[in-house]
């Protein structure tokens, strides 16, 4: 039996429709673009949201449309895929890795108060595996409390009066915590649509903002029209724009970015919305079933479901309790030979070359490194089946003896 990691879940009904798109002549950022940012705003429950295509670059331009650059220092976690920290890099801002909490994945909100700084512009939390990160309300009570170190230097910033709370959310589109939705929690909120996420356009991703951006008098239009900017040259003018009528004339107000979705990515993104309730409830059930089987086995497991909170199940980690990295990795390959393919959600930043020749040391990480020094994420996507679940979960049994 072959069980491949994370296989994009498509039907016919999404390449019906890409083919619907490749026949319109409108193939780049258009109609279906448009449409798909508003169902998405609609899903979220928020005003406005950006399509773009990938969640890095809308973490990227994020960071731009609030001013965060050269000079500036933003805080995220040692215990978080590379495109969380890049971004920071990407804009030249200075990344400061904290530690996450003992026994946990979650960044330490305590370190993230000790690491603010005069210069401290943003901390980007993760919410990894699909589970909302619970210490958003420690984070902005950080916030609150060093309002007096924060020294705004724009407009945007001004408004805000406080540390900017971002949400690498890549892995959390659908999930709620307290009854809101992701997306609605930080103030800017931004998603994957990659290849191996739950809802896909096989590249992309979406940013959405809380009102509490929006409440303090931070207009919402002009930051969408900043982010259409940021996304395309600094075109004043999109391309289906520039086809009405005698409206080919535009300007170039800066020399900006290209990182713009297309309609053949927001066409599958449409399709993949309209399933995505039942691409949650099959991801849930899936989830039962592995935590069914491993229950009783020397393995800690995430906590997708509980009364506050329901994860959108992207990911299942498993740590493997008494095992080492090498033993851990002897049984990745073991299953590989079986049939399985399986993942490490992750390697902490600190021990990549691209950190530790920013002068990270995995040493001043003891938390996150014990997380991954047993950690296999099993196979966990729509396209499994029960008895594939099974056949995973009965030969991580049969290899941890």
């Amino acid at each position: 039996m072959k069980v491949p990691f994370s296989p994009p879940d498509i039907t016919e009904e999404e390449i019906a429709e890409v083919a619907k798109t490749l026949r319109s002549g409108w193939i780049t950022t258009g109609p279906r673009t448009k449409e798909f940012e508003r169902q998405i705003a609609q899903f979220v429950g928020t005003g406005r949201a950006v399509c773009l295509n990938s969640a890095t670059a809308c973490l990227e331009q994020t960071l731009r449309v609030m001013g965060i650059g050269p000079g500036d220092e933003v805080i995220t976690t040692a215990y978080t895929y590379t495109a969380t920290c890049s971004c920071i890099c990407h804009v030249g801002a200075t990344p400061v890795l904290v530690d996450t909490l003992p026994g946990s994945f979650d960044m330490d909100p305590q370190k993230v108060r000790e690491a603010v700084t005069e210069r401290t512009k943003a901390v980007i939390c993760v919410d990894l595996a699909g589970i909302i990160y619970d210490r958003y309300d420690e984070i902005f009570q950080i916030a609150e409390e060093k309002r007096e170190l924060f020294h705004p230097a724009n407009e945007r910033q001004e408004a805000l009066g406080r540390i900017l709370v971002m949400a690498d959310a890549a892995h959390a589109f659908g999930a709620e915590r307290e009854g809101r939705r992701c997306g609605q929690i930080a103030d800017f909120t931004c998603f994957s649509f990659h290849a191996v996420k739950n809802l896909t356009t096989a590249e992309g991703g979406a940013v959405t903002w809380s009102h509490a951006v929006t409440d303090v008098g931070i207009d919402s239009e002009e930051l969408y029209r900043e982010y259409m900017l940021l996304s395309l040259h600094g075109q004043s003018k999109d391309a289906l724009a520039k086809t009405q009528a005698g409206a080919w004339e535009y300007d170039i107000v800066a020399p900006y970015y290209k990182c713009n979705m297309t309609d053949i990515m927001a066409a599958i993104g449409l399709v993949q919305l309209k399933r995505y309730p039942e691409i949650l409830r099959r991801r849930e059930a899936l989830i039962r079933q592995y935590d069914a089987a491993l229950e009783g086995c020397p393995v800690e497991v995430l906590n997708h479901y509980g009364e506050s909170h329901r994860s959108s199940g992207h990911l299942y980690l498993v740590r493997v309790l008494d095992k080492t990295r090498e033993e851990c990795n002897n049984m990745i390959t073991k299953m590989a030979e079986a049939g399985i393919a399986t993942n490490v959600h992750y390697k902490p930043l600190p021990m990549l070359s691209a950190y530790k020749n920013m002068g990270f040391d995995i040493q001043d990480f003891p938390n996150a490194y014990a997380q991954f020094a047993n950690e296999i994420t099993l196979p966990l996507h729509t396209c499994l089946t029960d008895e594939q679940v099974r056949f995973v979960a009965d030969t991580l049994i049969m290899e941890m003896g």
